[in-house]
This record gives C-alpha cells, sequence and structure tokens, in this order.
C-alpha cells in the first residue's frame, strides 16, 4: 500500500512538472517523426502475466515491429526516426508510462515489463519476474542498460523481487536520475534482441 501510494503522489507530481516537456515530445513526434500516431502501445505483461498495452511517444517509423528486424532493435536502427533517437536517448519517449503507473499496470520502479508474448518462454526462474509489478525503471536497467544479456537483465530482475523494499526504490530512483542527467544513456542505442527463450530450454531442446 505504501509503494502504491508513493507511486500516485510521485506520479502526479512529475506529469505536473513534465507537462512542457510532455506537450514538446508531442508536438516534435508529430511534426519530425513521419507518418504515424503520436503514441506507440505495445502489449507487455504486468504482474501475474496479465497483458496491458504500454505507453510511449512513438521512436521508430509507423508500424516498425512489423518490419526489417521485428522485435529486435539494432544498433543505428534504420527505422528509429530522427527525432525518436533524441526521445530515446534522453529517455523521454517513456513519460507517458505514468499514465500506466496512475491505472496500477506499471510502478514507477520494478522489473522492466516485457512483451507479452515472451511470458511463454521463460524458465521458471525467470518467471519470477512476474511475481511483482513492473516499472518505468529498474534495478537492470540503472547498472547496464541494454549492455546485457537477457540472462544478466533476468538475474537482476530476480534480484529486485528478492530483495524489494521502498529504500532500494529510491536508490533506483536516484541513480535513474543521476544516469539521465549525466547522459549516460549510450546503451539505450545498442541492440536489443528478441528474447527467444531461456538458454536452459533452448539446451534442451
Amino acid at each position: 500500500m505504501l509503494k502504491r501510494a508513493f507511486d500516485i503522489c510521485v506520479t502526479i507530481l512529475l506529469l505536473i512538472l513534465f507537462s512542457p516537456l510532455f506537450l514538446l515530445a508531442a508536438i516534435l513526434v508529430r511534426l519530425f517523426g513521419g507518418q504515424g500516431p503520436v503514441f506507440f502501445q505495445h502489449e507487455r505483461a504486468s504482474q501475474g502475466g496479465t497483458p496491458f498495452q504500454i505507453l510511449k511517444f512513438r521512436t521508430m517509423v509507423n508500424n516498425a515491429e512489423h518490419m526489417g528486424a521485428g522485435l529486435t532493435i539494432e544498433k543505428n536502427d534504420p527505422r528509429i526516426t530522427a527525432i525518436g533517437r533524441f526521445l530515446r536517448k534522453t529517455s523521454l519517449d517513456e513519460l507517458p508510462q505514468l499514465f500506466n503507473v496512475l491505472r496500477g499496470e506499471m510502478s514507477l520502479v520494478g522489473p522492466r515489463p516485457l512483451a507479452a508474448c515472451y511470458s511463454d518462454r521463460y524458465d521458471e526462474n525467470q518467471r519470477r519476474r512476474l511475481e511483482v509489478v513492473p516499472g518505468v525503471t529498474g534495478w537492470a536497467q540503472v547498472t547496464g542498460r541494454n549492455d546485457q544479456t537477457w540472462d544478466q537483465k533476468f538475474e537482476k530482475d530476480i534480484y529486485y523481487v528478492d530483495h524489494q523494499s521502498f529504500l532500494l526504490d529510491l536508490r533506483i530512483l536516484w541513480l535513474t536520475i543521476f544516469v539521465i542527467l549525466t547522459g549516460k544513456t549510450e546503451s539505450k542505442e545498442g541492440t536489443v534482441e528478441e528474447f527467444l527463450g531461456s538458454t536452459e530450454k533452448k539446451t534442451r531442446a
């Protein structure tokens, strides 16, 4: 209950503080993001695997998930628009997820929500990341982001599940601010491969 109350209070404050940036980003996507909607929606898995539509500012050409590398995002991916590259580098593309937090589909801190289709590909240990509400930012995002393998990301997600606390959430939020303000977000431009299943499952296959 404390975590939910904190999420609601901080999210409302952030929406007020960042409303000018929110409006500016929406205008830039509309003017320089090519044809398509301002917002990108994609089905992700919330706590317990419940599907929901995550909100982001669109950073790629419309229907990019059905083109080229599909769910894999490559370094210097040509599907990313010029304004989209700026939004991703500054993490401004994530701002609309504050509405997901208000709706209770996400928390400010937790394992990042992955594509709903990935849920059936987890092994028993990886599935534990679904025991908690997913977050706008998380332990894996402030300790490596996309410069990690899927196994490393999942290991950090499970660490959060096992050690979650209000103090850990505050630490992650502080580290998130530090990463953004210091410009240490280059790893977000790295390759993000589609998760095809755990190493253990592929080995057994």
